[in-house]
């Protein structure tokens, strides 16, 4: 379960990006977050996986609170969250295995079981055939499914999303959400940031709208409810 507790942000220069934001989201939900640009939905989302820290408040997943974790325990966090951005973040000179094998590797999985996971998520993301692929030989939708790979392979179980199609065409698009979809059928909590006004209104989820840093809307099976 994720959990905010009565949050704020506010950074160096006097910018309140998040004001007093509490909220509780069940394991296994699935999440929008929409909102006018500078509202604070980045801010929201970043503070999440630990990008940002809250100036105030408690923001508990699965138990430990992110407000009060050291620098040092960051990364063991992250290995239960998995984290999709916008422009993929993949490494150029490692193939679409390598890259996703690499997340196993740096918690030292044993070898054996990281072929054996590594080709069962890109199974799932549709990218086997791939699998030897170079970055910059994918499309931009295929380049997003191995960066979903990478995000799972560590069976997190918190997904966060930060417009995970905004440099995507609209049948790509569709393609990433079904993924997520399968991914949120298996049990996996998914937040996801975006301004996709036709996904969010076509596949109904819980919609929590941020508006000035605050919570203007909470609805089940919401609308995206903004004109851009």
């Amino acid at each position: 379960m994720i959990e905010l507790k009565d949050v704020y942000k506010t950074y160096p220069n006097g910018v309140l990006a998040v004001n007093g934001i509490s909220v509780k989201i069940n394991q296994g939900e699935f999440v929008y977050v929409v909102g006018p640009s500078g509202a604070g939905k980045s801010t929201f989302i970043k503070m999440m996986y630990r990008e940002e820290k809250p100036s105030k408040g408690t923001i508990t997943i699965n138990d430990i609170n992110l407000a009060k974790l050291k620098e040092s325990k960051v990364p063991y966090l992250r290995r239960n969250i998995g984290v999709v951005f916008q422009d993929f973040k993949l490494l150029p000179t490692l193939t679409v295995y390598e890259n996703v094998a690499f997340a196993l590797e740096v918690i030292q999985e044993q070898p054996k079981n990281i072929k054996r996971r590594v080709m069962d998520v890109l199974d799932l993301v549709r990218l086997k055939h791939k699998a030897r692929f170079l970055p910059h030989e994918l499309s931009g939708g295929e380049q997003q499914r191995v960066s979903i790979a990478r995000s799972i392979v560590n069976n997190p179980k918190v997904m966060i999303a930060d417009e995970p199609t905004g440099n995507l065409d609209p049948e790509t698009s569709w393609e990433i959400m079904n993924i997520f979809e399968e991914i949120n059928n298996r049990g996996t909590t998914i937040v996801m940031a975006t301004h996709n006004r036709e996904i969010v209104n076509t596949v109904r989820k819980r919609v929590i709208a941020i508006e000035n840093g605050k919570i203007a809307r909470d609805e089940l099976r919401g609308e995206y409810g903004y004109d851009s």
